[in-house]
């Protein structure tokens, strides 16, 4: 799709189109996001079912070698998929997340060179030096943007239900503590409710793999519970703000005729963007990463065009999918032509 007018002036300060993924390197948030999606449906199987990792440890071992850590645990599994949700959404956050680890992974074999460690070290630097060296080159096609109150607040949510849960953990051990000594209740717990990226053999003993699956099961909820509240508080902040209703019924008063359906797009649970010249407007929500467009643009049909590229630059800066519901048939040509 093309835009044919300046960015919009908006709230929040979108405007420039982002750079579309083209070529090779345009293939690399993807990439990235199946290869942590294979991981996270490997730690979930593994978690899940007792023979497989057996069957799986040798697998399991040379992927501990080379590239990450990986355990037998929901949260872990929960996380590796929320990562390559945004790593394949092409979210600027997770390009950070992912290049801050993998830097901390070379320095990591970098010092083990140093200690004289070449066959623990020298693949897994080798790799993830590869892996990270792409990432940078590739950092333009990682230009989503997040909303950040809703980032605080889901990291919030987080941080409290990862306490809880921890909490609640300890709890369950001290009630079934296996062969585990009681001053590493504590450390067992939240290692095990956080992903258990630390190795059994750091604990002296360990607690029934009941125990185990539980203390997953409540960190890949919260873990969930944050992921509810991003996508919830993102709702939140896709409303009409400010004097956005009053312009948006100042359009409907005087071209609103053509729409007998255009005073929906005064519902407060809504969110607007105008065209430049303010004579246009198409009114959105957004729902898990689509942004929804309701019906057809408000105010004067010559400007829609403009209101409709304003509202794509939108969702082109947020990699929110554009969508159209309930527009007209000269509506949907608008759209269609954008």
């Amino acid at each position: 799709m093309t835009a044919t007018a300046e960015p919009a002036a908006r709230r929040d300060g979108a405007g420039e189109h982002p750079p579309a993924g083209g070529g090779r390197l345009g293939r690399v948030p993807e990439a990235f996001g199946g290869l942590f999606a294979a991981l996270g449906l490997l730690c979930a199987a593994i978690a899940l079912v007792e023979p497989l990792r057996r069957l799986l440890r040798p697998l399991v071992r040379g992927i501990d070698l080379l590239l990450v850590p990986i355990s037998a645990n929901l949260a872990y599994a929960v996380f590796l998929f929320l990562l390559a949700g945004a790593t394949a959404a092409r979210k600027k956050v997770a390009w950070w997340l992912v290049v801050v680890y993998l830097g901390l992974l070379v320095l990591s074999d970098a010092l083990g060179l140093a200690l004289g460690l070449y066959a623990q070290s020298l693949p897994s630097l080798i790799l993830c030096g590869l892996l990270l060296a792409l990432l940078l080159v590739a950092r333009g096609e990682f230009y989503a943007a997040s909303r950040r109150g809703a980032v605080w607040r889901a990291l919030a949510v987080l941080l409290g239900g990862l306490a809880v849960a921890i909490l609640l953990g300890w709890g369950l051990v001290l009630l079934f503590p296996g062969t585990l000594p009681a001053d590493e209740h504590l450390a067992w717990a939240a290692d095990r409710v956080c992903g258990g990226l630390v190795s059994s053999s750091s604990f002296a003993g360990h607690p029934p793999r009941a125990v185990t699956f539980v203390l997953g099961l409540l960190g890949a909820l919260a873990l969930l519970n944050a992921a509810a509240t991003l996508f919830r508080s993102q709702r939140l902040e896709a409303a009409l703000h400010g004097d956005e209703e009053a312009r948006v019924r100042a359009l409907l008063a005087r071209y609103g005729d053509r729409d007998s359906l255009g005073y929906f797009a005064t519902r407060r649970d809504k969110a607007v963007v105008f065209s430049p010249s303010g004579k246009a407007a198409v009114t959105y929500r957004v729902e898990v990463g689509v942004c929804l467009a309701s019906g057809d643009p408000v105010g004067d049909p010559e400007a829609w065009p403009h209101a409709i590229a304003a509202w794509l630059d939108l969702a082109r800066r947020y990699a929110w999918v554009p969508a159209v519901m309930g527009a007209s048939e000269d509506g949907a040509r608008a759209y269609a032509r954008a």
